[in-house]
């Protein structure tokens, strides 16, 4: 794996380290992956890194349905739940294919690599 698409992996990793709400496996992911930078140990920890990502992150359409339900509204209130809502709606236009938060904006810039990282 080239150095600077480490660089790169690293940095979102912390990102998404650093924001909430983030699923906890993918965090916990994450800081596996950072952890095993370069041991021997850093090839499975690039496989479960990934595989954590692509089981996480929401498929705009997932969020769309998640603003439709009555844990959405509990969650978030229903306000905000409308609101994200519509901007999911706009996003899926535009053809976004993730959810655009910070979680799921670092999974993807990750998973954007995988083939590199593999």
């Amino acid at each position: 794996m080239n150095q600077d698409v480490k660089d790169y992996v690293a940095q979102k990793a912390k990102e998404l380290l650093s924001v909430r709400p983030s699923c906890p496996e993918a965090k916990a992911a994450a800081q596996n992956w950072l952890d095993a930078m370069g041991t021997d140990r850093e090839a499975e920890q690039t496989k479960k890194l990934i595989a954590e990502l692509e089981m996480d992150i929401m498929p705009i359409d997932g969020l769309i349905a998640f603003t439709k339900s009555a844990t959405g509204v509990r969650i978030f209130g229903e306000e905000r739940v409308k609101k994200m809502e519509a901007h999911a709606k706009e996003l899926k236009e535009a053809g976004v294919k993730y959810c655009d938060c910070p979680a799921c904006a670092a999974a993807e810039a990750i998973l954007e690599k995988k083939d590199e990282l593999l």
